[in-house]
């Protein structure tokens, strides 16, 4: 269907996307209309193809899938058009002279003959180019995207296309249309093949091939590996592309030839990298290997009076009777003598006590010291248990994203390094290879670096196993913390998370317990289970539970019943029900409401915020950043977030980033702490069946864990302890360095 007239309105528009929502005026009345337009411009004749549909808050409207802008005819017309603004370098007076001196043919001079325009009173050659520039876009704009949709793409690419490429986006396309991939968020392999294919792309095209490699690469960079097998990667590859072994090699060994991959050799076995990874991972061993070996002035004290004196301030500030056991004494002294030194252990052994004596002895050696982790909660956390100023690696590095090139870089390198003397990492399992590389880039030779975290845990969502490898390099310092103190024996969460990470089977716990085992056996009695303990049953039952706020469900899937996006839909209806007091959005499906709790999913480095509390502001929100919907404003399709103290305004695109935050993953948990925690166990695809992802649900429980579903699955979890396996060269970087002693406590 098509519908024709004058957009009068412009409700909303997105400049990343194009989606514009806005009024047209039509022979048979105004209609609402709602579609991706590159540069929608009110007064403007537009032919509209699509279909109304009903919006279940705005009702009926025109939503339209390709569009064509008409040139107005008649001298009103052309003049209306050219008032309002929608040429630059045109006003009101000048439209008005330029149809009284070229009438109808107005526009037509501007595009045909534009050096006319120099005739008339005011136009010089630079308002001339101006104009000739802006008008030109309009039409430029309107051919490329019926060329585009000619391709088979839809007009929201076709905006983010003509973006990128601008006059030369149907070349290139046809040329290459394995290009978008790589420049146009959004398009993936699949997609850019149905093109090519569309196109009439061979399929043994080189571009095709190149294109499916890389393709290929990412994805496990994606699941976690900086490198690839080379014999696996040819093998995928080919299977991927239907094409032969010898093509994909023969494309491979031109790629690497180029530049644009690398390849290696780790334990005997060719490997190919991204550029990116390959660089990465040897900054990363050469930079540790640079801190470590560095020269360390003497102590002006002795460890043993460091430790006292630590423990005396501490006891002063209200920590009670403070005596570090000998692993804690052994961790501190390494800490002292070592440039690096790696503390990792489970839960109720001790890292924040030891980080609490480390920060007191550094003050008390006069050495500025910084605390740092890997996201926003983490910091959080830490600055609240060691009482000191913490903050992000990613504010550390005072990172700027620049939008044109959509590269994020760090004010802090090499050039710049950090200045402070210490340089305290907690979380460090979060760490992938891309952000470590950025950290130690910035540490200046000298510095003392310490890392804190359970390597037990699952692994960066990023691509790298970094502190794993670095602690089974045997390279670095490490202490390795067991024992479990006593008070932290009390707590079930803690003694049962040792027992899941020993391969033991954890012990339910009693009436006074903090952790449970609810048996269902489908996986509607544990959605129902979920629901009735979300909807107040746990509230009423713990003193310290105030709302579902305190509640976190921690979900291995994102798919089926049990999955976080299924889960969310149930716990917000019981939550966070529909309210006649409480707008909502409806955004791609999914449903958003003034108090939903919900997270980032993604990094954007350029969204903006401001702080309520100092009235800062700033950019960047991060991956697994949760917060609360503030408000919301149905008209402007918009919506502010609270998180902490941070407001963040949500609006086109920037929705497809965050989503509903009653269940996620465990993936997604990491690095925060909860008061309760509520676990679903089925039988889930059997890569996410596994110890350390348990265990890492566990860990995230604070006061209460509860894991409700089949208990033969959770067993089953229990004896799987084959951990994320990823390809990585890091350790065997590291390993070829001089040896450190691992202190197994």
């Amino acid at each position: 269907m098509q519908k024709e007239g004058k957009l009068t309105r412009i409700i909303f528009n997105n400049a990343g996307n194009g989606y514009t929502v806005a009024v047209l005026d039509t022979d048979e009345g105004a209609i609402r209309i709602a579609g991706s337009m590159a540069d929608p411009r009110e007064g403007a004749n537009y032919s509209l193809e699509g279909k109304f549909q009903i919006h279940p808050k705005y009702g009926e409207q025109f939503s339209f899938s390709g569009y064509e802008e008409l040139m107005p005819e008649g001298e009103d017309a052309i003049y209306e058009f050219l008032a309002a603004g929608n040429i630059r370098g045109i006003g009101p007076k000048l439209a008005r002279t330029l149809v009284d001196t070229f009438g109808e043919d107005t526009l037509r001079v501007i595009e045909e003959t534009p050096e006319k325009l120099l005739k008339v009173n005011g136009i010089g050659p630079k308002s001339l180019s101006r104009i000739s520039e802006s008008f030109g876009e309009s039409r430029e704009f309107a051919n490329v995207s019926i060329e585009l949709r000619e391709l088979g793409i839809e007009m929201v690419f076709a905006v983010r296309i003509y973006k990128c490429y601008g006059k030369d986006s149907v070349e290139i396309v046809r040329e290459n249309p394995y290009t978008l991939v790589e420049d146009i968020r959004g398009i993936t392999f699949p997609r850019a093949d149905e093109i090519a294919a569309r196109i009439g792309i061979e399929p043994d095209s080189t571009y095709r091939i190149e294109s499916g490699i890389r393709y290929v690469l990412r994805t496990w960079a994606v699941n976690g590996s900086t490198l690839m097998p080379e014999e696996t990667l040819i093998e995928k590859t080919a299977g991927l592309l239907d094409t032969t072994r010898e093509d994909v090699r023969d494309t491979l060994k031109g790629m690497v030839f180029n530049g644009e991959l690398e390849e290696d050799v780790i334990d005997d076995v060719p490997v190919i990298y991204l550029y990116g990874y390959y660089h990465a991972e040897q900054r990363v061993a050469h930079n540790l290997t640079r801190i470590r070996d560095a020269g360390r002035n003497p102590l002006n004290a002795s460890i043993d009076n460091l430790i006292r004196d630590a423990e005396a301030v501490l006891e002063a500030d209200g920590a009670g009777r403070l005596s570090l056991s000998a692993d804690q004494l052994g961790a501190v002294e390494a800490a002292l003598i070592n440039n690096i030194s790696i503390i990792t252990g489970g839960p109720g052994t001790g890292k924040t006590t030891i980080l609490n004596v480390l920060v007191r002895i550094f003050k008390r050696l006069g050495l500025e010291t910084v605390l740092t982790a890997p996201t926003g909660r983490a910091a959080k956390r830490m600055e609240e248990a060691t009482g000191e100023p913490a903050m992000t690696i990613h504010r550390l590095l005072e990172y700027v994203y620049s939008e044109d090139e959509e590269t994020l870089n760090f004010g802090r390198n090499s050039e710049n390094p950090l200045s402070q003397d210490a340089v305290i990492v907690d979380e460090a399992s979060m760490i992938d290879i891309m952000l470590m590389d950025g950290l130690l880039e910035a540490v200046k030779t000298g510095t003392i670096l310490i890392f804190t975290g359970d390597a037990d845990q699952l692994p960066s969502v990023g691509a790298g196993n970094v502190l794993r490898d670095m602690i089974a390099s045997e390279s670095l310092c490490t202490t390795r913390l067991r024992d479990i103190f006593r008070q932290a024996e009390d707590s079930r969460i803690v003694t049962n998370s040792h027992l899941i990470n020993n391969g033991e089977y954890p012990e339910h716990g009693g009436r006074d317990s903090d952790f449970f085992i609810l048996q269902r056996n489908t996986e509607e009695e544990i959605v129902a289970t979920i629901r009735e303990m979300t909807g107040g049953r746990l509230e009423r039952g713990f003193d310290f539970i105030r709302s579902a706020d305190d509640i976190q469900v921690l979900t291995p899937t994102k798919r089926g019943l049990l999955g976080a996006p299924s889960l969310n839909n149930e716990l917000q209806e019981v939550i966070n029900p529909p309210d006649a007091d409480k707008p909502e959005l409806k955004i791609s499906g999914k449903v958003f409401r003034v108090g939903d709790k919900v997270m980032q999913l993604r990094n954007n480095y350029g969204a903006e915020w401001r702080s309520d509390s100092d009235w800062t502001e700033g950019e960047g929100i991060f991956n697994g950043d949760m917060g609360t919907v503030e408000s919301i404003d149905i008209h402007g399709k918009t919506m502010v977030v609270r998180s902490d103290d941070r407001l963040i305004t949500y609006e086109g695109d920037m929705f497809e980033e965050i989503d509903l935050a009653y269940a996620v993953t465990v993936h997604k948990s990491q690095g925060s702490e909860f008061p309760a925690v509520i676990i679903p166990a089925w039988r889930f695809p059997p890569m996410l069946m596994a110890r350390n992802l348990l265990y890492t649900a566990v860990t995230r429980g604070k006061k209460l864990v509860l894991i409700i579903g089949d208990p033969r699955c959770i067993r089953y979890m229990i004896d799987n302890n084959c951990s994320d396996e990823r390809c990585t060269g890091l350790r065997q970087r590291l390993s070829a360095e001089t040896s450190y002693t691992v202190f197994d406590m």
